[in-house]
């Protein structure tokens, strides 16, 4: 039976936690950053977590995580 690959896209995005939960960066922190409010951008800072509808798919794409 041959590997299967990991999604590369994936592998960078998410990571797992040790319970199974999937980590995610939040989006809209790269650029046009000045007309967002400091307190918008702080708490872009923090993670989150991936939906659980999505998870099953992340998981897939994440067969060695």
């Amino acid at each position: 039976m041959p590997k299967i690959k990991t999604h590369t896209g994936a592998k960078k995005r998410f990571k797992l936690t040790k319970n199974g939960k999937i980590k995610r960066g939040k989006a809209f922190r790269s650029h046009i950053l000045t007309k967002k409010s400091t307190k918008m951008k702080r708490n872009l800072r923090k993670g989150g977590y991936a939906d659980k509808t999505n998870a099953p798919a992340i998981r897939k794409m994440l067969p060695y995580a």
